[in-house]
């Protein structure tokens, strides 16, 4: 993808769309959201402060009603004042001194009145000085309802005093006050409260109904806002009959006990979140400017950053898309290019996917190293990218996996001349650092909408295709058919059958085939081979189900059940040694070698008649690890055989390199002995026999059918012989009798077998 160079203007226009206009209104509602924010935060504060300052208004007044009648008790509930007022004529200097003037001086009581029995006026006192009694007439309607809730509470019972009828004396502090009330007196607001004076002590006897009663008036409007404001702290209280308050003042109306007004306490509220607000404006106007210089710097480093961006955007584009390594269009990009090929497949257009995978890449990787596998990574990719139209997509998805989207084909010729092309230019050598090196590539090809119109789908199926071609022999190209994908559902039925029969051991069994002495023909050891009993399927050949184990990971669990079971049935046998294959993916297995050790051990089988049989892949694989691992099963006495000899490399230096007991000749070398065209077989036989023994190996034919083959073979000097010659494979319960039978021959060419017809080994 090429780099867009945009003229200067346009991309002054981009930049102030994209970036100053954003940015510029982004700042503005920040600040503007801020300073919202703290209004908002300023009024709330204000309006918290203000309920707090009623609430303790409110309670302040409250309170000096409370206080009124607390306050009385200190004279009301005394034994002498009870004894004055009860005398004929009293001293009234003494009621002046220890009564009025005293609530007065005390507490401030600006009027303090004493009713008789028959609620007349005895005694009034104002503002310190006694009055005439008469002036109690003048507030005496306002007062009245206070004075009857007193002698005739709400509940109309009398109040007597603790020990009943007796008429004794001490009375509770409920039961002696009418409690205070909030009045309006002469248009000012008053705190009032009625108290019966009553003795103290049982020492003075007092007859219910006779007690006098002091009242108590307080103005709420005088030094009572003066003590307000100290206490409370409340600014300038003053007391209006209207609401006359101002803008920076807060009214508190006011009820009687009666329900009339009584007027408004006005007073100028603490507002700590405006003074706050007034005490930082200063450091807010300050910050305001920081934050608009920074956002002008933010916006100057941000129109130079947008020019070095959008000098590398493309490129940042294009590696979201691409693989780095060989430029090619990466998975991502190769699914959106699918997904717009097969929506036109709904036009009636014909796509083909194909997925190609490196032949031999491994190798190269592996011998040459990394550098040499990217180059021919890369080289791949531009042999391929030549042979394609520019409406087609080849993408790398990773590792030496490629696919191709091959768009406006008419039939399946255009795909399969793709297809060939490929394969020819691939079959040409590639020059890695001076090394020639020739690989191959195998092509899966699925059609849309013959094989679907779904991507993953599409995907699965080339894929199949794939591992097809890989399994035909590789450097080939094959196409998806209904077929194959019907392998791959029986493939993955039987991974998840054997895994259940795993689970359970049921259906899965050891068959044992004996091995012989090429002199006398006694058996001299069996071989264990896992037989699988399928419920519904039937018996299922181990070529089927033992590649699908190694391919699941499943070959681990199953290696290790027939490694017990063949252990523990060696207990049987003391005289003849077990053989059992080993798996390649065992034995790249961490811990494998004590592993088996541990299991022959905990069967209490003897590892020197245990022999395990690998394959010369298991050599050639992992190398280094593969002799640490063979020395260790050698120390502990285990017998180790190379089994299917002669069909890899076949290499001497792994027979020297590697600790290996025995050799397996495969019965590909023993099939063509006796023929008539033979004679090569022969000969590459006795070659094998004589390197055998050259090397001091025990030499085993496999797939001995005839007695010629046994007398040839016998004749070239092989140490061993197995096949249906001498018995096919059979269950654990049958070898006793195989044995009998074997060893009990009388002549060589008596060969008995369990089973009349030919069959395979595995």
């Amino acid at each position: 993808m090429s780099r867009l160079i945009l003229p200067a203007t346009r991309s002054q226009w981009r930049f102030s769309t994209r970036v100053l206009v954003p940015v510029g209104l982004v700042s503005l509602f920040l600040l503007a959201f801020c300073g919202l924010a703290l209004v908002q935060a300023v009024r709330e504060s204000d309006a918290i402060s203000i309920e707090r300052q009623v609430e303790t208004a409110r309670r302040a007044i409250n309170n000096s009603i409370d206080r009124l009648g607390r306050q009385q008790k200190a004279v009301a509930m005394w034994d002498p004042a009870v004894v004055q007022l009860s005398r004929a004529t009293p001293n009234w200097e003494w009621v002046d001194t220890w009564m009025g003037e005293w609530l007065h001086r005390n507490f401030e009581h600006d009027h303090v009145f004493i009713l008789n029995a028959r609620d007349e006026p005895v005694y009034a006192m104002f503002h310190g000085v006694r009055t005439s009694a008469s002036s109690f007439h003048s507030v005496q309607r306002e007062l009245q309802p206070l004075i009857d809730h007193l002698r005739n509470p709400p509940d109309g019972s009398e109040h007597e005093d603790d020990n009943g009828p007796s008429g004794r004396a001490g009375r509770s502090p409920e039961e002696a006050t009418g409690g205070g009330r909030l009045l309006e007196i002469f248009a000012r607001p008053v705190a009032a409260s009625a108290t019966k004076i009553v003795p103290l002590t049982d020492a003075v006897r007092q007859q219910p109904g006779s007690e006098f009663i002091l009242v108590s008036v307080r103005f709420l409007d005088g030094d009572f806002l003066q003590e307000l404001s100290q206490r409370h702290l409340l600014k300038a209280p003053r007391w209006s009959r209207t609401d006359t308050a101002s803008a920076d003042e807060v009214a508190l109306p006011l009820t009687t006990d009666l329900g009339d007004p009584a007027g408004y306490l006005i007073w100028r509220p603490e507002l700590p979140g405006s003074r706050t607000l007034w005490d930082l404006a200063p450091a807010a106007a300050l910050t305001g400017g920081a934050i608009v210089l920074v956002v002008g710097l933010l916006i100057w480093s941000l129109r130079r950053s947008t020019l070095e961006l959008q000098a590398s955007e493309a490129h940042a584009h294009h590696l979201a898309f691409h693989d780095i390594l060989t430029g090619l269009p990466n998975r991502a990009l190769f699914n959106d290019r699918l997904d717009q090929a097969l929506a036109r497949t709904r036009r009636g257009d014909k796509v083909a996917v194909l997925t190609l995978d490196l032949d031999r890449f491994k190798p190269v990787n592996d011998t040459l190293g990394h550098q040499a596998g990217d180059a021919l990574i890369r080289e791949f990719a531009r042999r391929v990218s030549g042979l394609l139209r520019t409406s087609d997509t080849l993408a790398r998805l990773g590792g030496d996996e490629f696919a191709i989207v091959q768009v406006g084909i008419a039939d399946r010729s255009d795909v399969e001349a793709l297809c060939t092309r490929i394969l020819k230019t691939v079959r040409q050598p590639f020059d890695l650092f001076g090394h020639e090196v020739f690989v191959g590539t195998s092509i899966g090809v699925a059609l849309a909408p013959e094989a679907g119109d779904e991507r993953i789908d599409l995907l699965r199926k080339a894929d199949i295709a794939l591992y097809h071609a890989k399994d035909e022999g590789r450097d080939c190209y094959r196409y998806f058919t209904s077929v194959l994908d019907e392998t791959v559902q029986l493939r993955r039925q039987i991974e998840d059958d054997l895994r259940a029969a795993l689970a359970t051991g049921e259906g899965l069994q050891v068959f044992y085939q004996p091995e012989v002495a090429s002199a006398g023909q006694p058996v001299i050891g069996l071989e264990a081979l896992v037989r699988w009993q399928h419920p519904t399927r039937g018996l299922i050949p181990p070529e089927q189900f033992i590649p699908i184990a190694e391919e699941t990971g499943l070959i681990m669990p199953l290696s290790e059940w027939v490694l017990r079971q063949a252990c523990a049935a060696s207990r049987r046998w003391p005289d003849l040694f077990v053989a059992i294959n080993l798996s390649p993916v065992q034995f790249r297995a961490s811990g494998f070698a004590e592993g088996v050790i541990e299991i022959v051990r905990d069967c209490g089988a003897d590892p020197r008649r245990i022999e395990l049989e690998i394959t010369e892949g298991i050599l050639l694989d992992s190398g280094e690890r593969a002799g640490d691992v063979l020395h260790v099963l050698r120390e502990a006495g285990f017998r180790i055989a190379l089994d299917d000899f002669g069909t890899g490399y076949s290499s001497l230096s792994y027979l020297r390199q590697f600790e290996i007991d025995k050799i397996k000749i495969d019965r590909s070398f023993v099939q063509p002995l006796g023929r008539a065209t033979g004679t090569d077989a022969a000969a590459v036989f006795r070659a094998i026999v004589t390197l055998g023994r050259a090397l001091g190996l025990t030499v085993t034919a496999e797939g001995v059918e005839t007695e010629e083959q046994k007398r040839l073979i016998a004749a070239m000097g092989a140490s061993e012989m197995q096949g249906f010659l001498f018995s096919r494979a059979v269950s654990e319960d049958r070898v006793a009798g195989l044995l009998s039978r074997l060893n009990g021959r009388a002549q060589a060419d008596e060969a008995w077998s369990p089973f009349t017809s030919p069959g395979t080994i595995s």
